[in-house]
């Protein structure tokens, strides 16, 4: 017996993402038309987490920030990759193991690399 892919099969999901799109978008123009609309200084004043705003949000900054946020993102998934292959470490055999020499090789040369780069210098 062939399955075969219908248009008329694939019917229940546009439903679906019709009711979905229509609800958002009801939701959106209700809330819109009811909701309060008075404008204070208060409320029109930028808020973050309860600081008062200092200074211009323009004000430049040292790309070696970014620089280190993006190694650390890197850095960090890795450890991701590891956590599977730990779980997994008896299964994988000798094979599993010399793959993931290869993995810590390849990230502690790119290691090696920034800091010969200088790249975590903070200056």
């Amino acid at each position: 017996m062939e399955l075969k892919s219908l248009p008329v099969n694939y019917l229940p999901i546009i439903f679906q993402m019709l009711v979905a799109i229509g609800f958002v978008v009801t939701t959106m123009f209700v809330t819109h038309k009811i909701g309060p609309k008075r404008k204070t200084k208060d409320k029109l004043t930028p808020f973050e987490s309860g600081i008062e705003v200092v200074g211009n949000a323009r004000t430049p900054m040292s790309i070696k920030y970014f620089l280190v946020a993006i190694l650390f993102v890197l850095f960090d998934v890795e450890v991701i990759f590891m956590y599977p292959w730990a779980v997994n470490f008896r299964d994988l055999g000798a094979t599993g193991m010399i793959e993931m020499f290869i993995f810590m090789a390849t990230l502690l040369a790119g290691f090696f690399y920034i800091i010969k780069k200088g790249a975590l210098n903070w200056d």
